[in-house]
């Protein structure tokens, strides 16, 4: 299972469909897996890459949760939010991932640096103050900048993904931008 691209995804997965196809995956139906991988894939691994800041870990993690998403599919309930329950089977996997390989905050922070991509060529100057100005975020105002503004979701999308009310998810982008703009200002003047 490949890193799908953001254009691949242009909407929040039904969750009628999201439940058709894990009672299809339930019943065995390799289809469904893969229209769930189709319908998820996409917010599945980047919510993995804003919490595991490296690109090779995200794709793992991006498989071993639908692994587990097949393993465990005849235990799934529907609740009305069949995406909450795929991202919680995606943190897992990446709380997983970090256990497994140990990792201390510096080698994530390194990780991060260096899956810091932009289309036009940016300075390592300029790298060491993004890295510094996210790192200033809480994790999960990083999260949601990644999601927002990296993977292009919306933010009721990301409400969802995260099963956090909407006002939530705004404030909390909100307070991320006016610390990484505070951060940048400092950066410049100081």
């Amino acid at each position: 299972m490949g890193m799908l691209s953001t254009a691949a995804y242009t909407q929040m997965p039904d969750a009628r469909q999201l439940d058709r196809c894990l009672a299809g995956i339930a019943s065995g139906d390799q289809e469904s897996l893969a229209e769930l991988y189709q319908a998820a894939g996409t917010a599945v691994y980047s919510f993995s890459l804003s919490i595991l800041k490296n690109r090779q870990d995200a794709e793992d993690a991006l498989h071993d949760t639908f692994v587990s998403i097949y393993a465990a599919s005849g235990i799934y309930r529907s609740m009305g939010k069949p995406m909450a329950w795929i991202l919680t089977v995606a943190r897992n996997q990446c709380r997983k991932l970090l256990r497994e390989r140990s990792r201390s905050p510096e080698a994530l922070e390194e990780l991060w640096e260096q899956d810091l991509e932009s289309p036009e060529p940016i300075s390592a100057e300029e790298k060491l103050l993004l890295r510094e100005c996210l790192f200033r975020l809480t994790e999960e105002e990083r999260q949601i900048v990644t999601l927002h503004a990296v993977s292009g979701f919306r933010h009721w999308e990301i409400a969802a993904f995260l099963s956090l009310p909407l006002s939530t998810v705004l404030s909390k982008y909100s307070r991320a931008v006016k610390k990484l703009r505070r951060s940048l200002r400092e950066e410049e003047h100081g």
